[in-house]
């Protein structure tokens, strides 16, 4: 018998080897189970066990969670949308202005003085689109590097915001559109985030869009020579990122009642840093809304377990930006290793 009968093929192992949504999954799994036995060494208080906290956990995740899912087409596609968290701020200042109640005059509405909650959603939406529909056209039609494109925007779009009520906050919503934020007992945010990553998924994963989008990050002139309008679908992408963007406004805002034009601060690097989590590679073509999901879970968990740990604010931060770190080196590895067995 030669010594390779011994040896599992390479099929074999790559049987074997776990999802990785699944090696995510369990890792989310060991960093709460690390808060907890930290929580009671260190606080002698339970840090899953405790329902309040579990809930804000879970709604602050929601909104990047949004946020997160548009990142993730455009991460896939090669991209990267800096822009997000001066979008959302923009989009929440201006729909804000529609979502007051008793401000509008009976003009329109001769038996109501408020607007139906669904006009300032759809403000805040077409607000967000617009903005990812600028982004796609200088990306797709002026070819000007995303990095590029979406930080002018990042900048553009936070000047607007100040711009808008001159830097005054926005508030005295009405009782439709407060819904978005605390309907379903407090947990229509998620409700709202479960249903996006759900319809996403789907797209990614079953529809001739999904397959484009893959394969426009893993090889832009295959795709090209393959038919695919490279430009039209990034325009596509950035737009509905922009959208998404908007959608975690209307929420955000909805569940804290008050718009500010300096809200969504560092928002794009929490949402990127969910997808590079996630599993989502930078360098493109790679990546599942699954991962993001989870990544942007183990992201609250480890930003809430600090917080409950008592770890200073700048610490956390440079937590943060070490696990983006760690998690694109772990991708450029895992790229390496599988272009050194095609070869």
């Amino acid at each position: 018998m030669s010594t390779t009968d011994n040896v599992p093929s390479v099929s074999a192992r790559r049987k074997k080897r776990l999802p990785t949504e699944a090696s995510i999954f369990l890792v989310f799994l060991g960093i709460a189970a690390l808060f907890e036995v930290a929580g009671w060494l260190i606080v002698g208080q339970s840090f899953l066990f405790n329902m309040q906290r579990l809930q804000i956990i879970i709604l602050q995740v929601a909104v990047i969670g949004i946020i997160a899912v548009g990142v993730t087409l455009v991460i896939v596609t090669g991209g990267i949308d800096l822009s997000s968290g001066s979008v959302v701020a923009m989009s929440a200042m201006v729909a804000a202005t529609f979502a007051q109640s008793s401000v509008w005059p009976k003009l329109f509405y001769p038996h109501l003085s408020d607007l139906p909650f669904f006009v300032p959603l759809l403000v805040g939406l077409a607000i967000g689109a617009l903005a990812g529909l600028v982004n796609g056209l200088l990306i797709g039609l002026t070819k000007i590097p995303p990095f590029i494109a979406t930080l002018g925007m990042m900048v553009a779009a936070r000047g607007i915001a100040n711009w808008y009520t001159e830097g005054s906050p926005v508030s005295g919503f009405t009782e439709g559109f407060a819904w978005l934020g605390n309907g379903l007992g407090r947990w229509a945010p998620v409700a709202i985030f479960l249903l996006v990553a759900l319809i996403f998924h789907l797209v990614m994963r079953y529809t001739r869009f999904g397959k484009f989008t893959y394969a426009i990050g893993a090889n832009p002139a295959a795709a090209r020579a393959s038919g695919i309008h490279i430009e039209r679908h990034l325009i596509k992408i950035y737009v509905i990122a922009g959208l998404l963007a908007g959608l975690a406004a209307m929420v955000a805002i909805a569940r804290i009642k008050t718009a500010q034009a300096g809200m969504g601060m560092m928002y794009e690097l929490d949402a990127i840093a969910a997808a590079v989590i996630g599993g989502v590679s930078l360098a493109g073509g790679r990546g599942r809304i699954l991962g993001t999901v989870i990544g942007a879970l183990i992201l609250g968990v480890m930003m809430s377990g600090f917080t409950f740990l008592r770890v200073d604010a700048y610490y956390q931060d440079i937590i943060k930006g070490s696990i983006i770190v760690m998690a694109v080196i772990v991708d450029q590895y895992r790229q390496s290793g599988k272009s050194k067995k095609k070869v």
